[in-house]
């Protein structure tokens, strides 16, 4: 790693269940030496990312509530997402989230609730496992092949243990048939007695961006139920996918204009 990678390895010390570390403690986990950690934690300190507090050793930052604040305010996906949420779930008992991403696993990004009698235990800012939920699974299932590959070599029994095959080629069907379904729908996989459906987001490239769901707080919707709602959920994920690809297309077209302003040969004085 680099310096960089180096440093940012740091953060990733408070993403587990410990929130505070002493200089000590970080030095014996990462190895590295005191003057470079000192160096380190007075970047990530001067910028807001982590704190310190005496007794206590070092933890995460004010900063970060404000990248935060920014995140909900000003996100393309969350503000595209607000309606299409709060309108899904207006008339039931039942939780919509926003999921997206991250790394190898995936993370709520946003929570919207209707008449909803149970609490959902997946918050936002909270991450999950690709393997386990609709919200995770229908990200998955729209992976490129090589990346499914690796998650299956990588915990062969985890796979298994989440029902979606003894092998690689059945957890490639399974997949492929969720594809074609064009949404997943899982029951008591994240929060007990339960029932989630979800559907991909993409971006312009057609890339799976994340997912919107909705959480309903039954275990057993019915046949046709389940597929009215699956419809309207993938209904608003596609008009979701259409306004990024929108948005994107809009700041290439000002990039664009504004590159070719700058090649035109000014007017004579």
């Amino acid at each position: 790693m680099n310096s960089l990678e180096r440093m940012i390895v740091i953060l990733d010390l408070f993403e587990g269940e410990r929130l505070e570390w002493t200089l000590e403690e970080m030095q014996a986990r990462l190895g590295y030496t005191r003057s470079t950690l000192y160096r380190y934690l007075k970047v990530l300190t001067d910028a807001g990312l982590l704190t310190s507090l005496p007794e206590i050793g070092y933890t995460l930052g004010p900063r970060l509530a404000e990248l935060d604040y920014n995140m909900r305010e000003r996100d393309l996906l969350i503000t595209a997402s607000r309606p299409v949420m709060e309108e899904l779930v207006a008339d039931m008992d039942g939780i919509a989230l926003l999921c997206r991403r991250y790394r190898e696993r995936v993370l709520c990004v946003h929570q919207e609730q209707g008449r909803a009698s149970f609490h959902s235990n997946y918050e936002r800012g909270k991450a999950r496992p690709l393997l386990s939920g609709a919200a995770s699974r229908i990200i998955l299932a729209h992976l490129p092949s090589v990346q499914i590959r690796k998650l299956y070599e990588a915990d062969p029994q985890a796979v298994s243990e989440a029902g979606l095959g003894e092998n690689l080629n059945a957890l490639r069907a399974r997949l492929r048939a969720i594809r074609q379904a064009g949404f997943d729908k899982t029951e008591s996989q994240v929060t007990r007695g339960v029932t989630g459906i979800a559907a991909p987001i993409f971006d312009r490239r057609n890339n799976v961006l994340g997912s919107l769901s909705v959480t309903i707080g039954e275990s057993d919707l019915g046949a046709a139920r389940a597929s009215d709602l699956a419809a309207r959920i993938m209904a608003g994920a596609a008009s979701l996918t259409q306004a990024i690809a929108r948005t994107s297309a809009d700041v290439q077209v000002t990039g664009a204009s504004r590159l070719l302003s700058g090649l035109r040969p000014k007017a004579a004085e």
